[in-house]
């Protein structure tokens, strides 16, 4: 087996990887919050830096150890997902009304040309870092259990999964970028279009962490005696 191809075809992969449903409701329920291009791929930098460390750190321990992770395990990493969802769709639609800047206070007999210009928002870096931690803790054995079938030796495999996490980051940095644009235009145009998109956002990562909590709790059987494993 050639390896090169296999390892350049990691970083597509991850890049793809940032694709999936649940990483692309979680990220845009953050960016929904941020007005620039720049915030906005921060958000998906950070998101992916904490994706990529957990890929490391779980899935190095299983390539290289042989560490085995239980299904339980992994299916409360995976619910652990689907409750940050829930929260961060709750807390989305908590920020919804208040506005983005706070408004400026005006000292009296002070001209407003010599007030000091409003920072912009910082970006909450905790949020879109630890959501990027637990969704990579959620799909770590798979991954690495695919390199262990795949790449040999482990050293290999590592590096597999090396290129898979910055993959993966590049990917969402593009996603958020990409949602970014039309997001900053509506605000331009139209400022109450943004506490809509917020609310919108929100409700649909409420309901899509509903539905994977229920997923995984009851079709995947983590909440039940009987664990069955869904198929993908």
């Amino acid at each position: 087996m050639e390896v090169f191809p296999v390892l350049a075809l990691g970083f597509f992969l991850g890049m793809r990887h940032a694709t999936d449903s649940d990483h692309v409701v979680a990220v845009t329920t953050i960016v929904t919050r941020e007005k620039s291009v720049r915030s906005a791929s921060l958000v998906g930098a950070l998101w992916g830096a904490g994706h990529c460390a957990a890929i490391l750190v779980v899935g190095g321990a299983i390539v290289l150890f042989g560490v085995v992770m239980p299904p339980r395990v992994g299916l409360s990493f995976e619910l652990a997902a689907a409750l940050m969802l829930v929260l961060l769709g709750i807390y989305n639609l908590a920020q919804a009304r208040r506005p983005l800047h706070p408004p400026a206070v005006v000292e009296r007999n002070r001209p407003i040309e010599s007030l000091p210009a409003i920072a912009p928002r910082r970006v909450g870096g905790l949020r879109p870092l630890l959501l990027g931690t637990v969704h990579g803790l959620a799909g770590s054995a798979a991954v690495a259990l695919f390199v262990l079938t795949t790449i040999q030796p482990p050293i290999w495999g590592l590096v597999y999964l090396v290129l898979f996490g910055v993959g993966t980051l590049a990917g969402m940095m593009l996603i958020t970028s990409a949602m970014a644009l039309p997001l900053a235009v509506a605000a331009r145009r139209a400022a109450s279009l943004s506490s809509y998109i917020g609310v919108v956002a929100g409700l649909f990562s409420l309901a899509f962490g509903l539905f994977l909590t229920y997923h995984v709790g009851f079709v995947d059987g983590l909440f039940r005696a009987d664990l069955h494993l869904s198929p993908g």
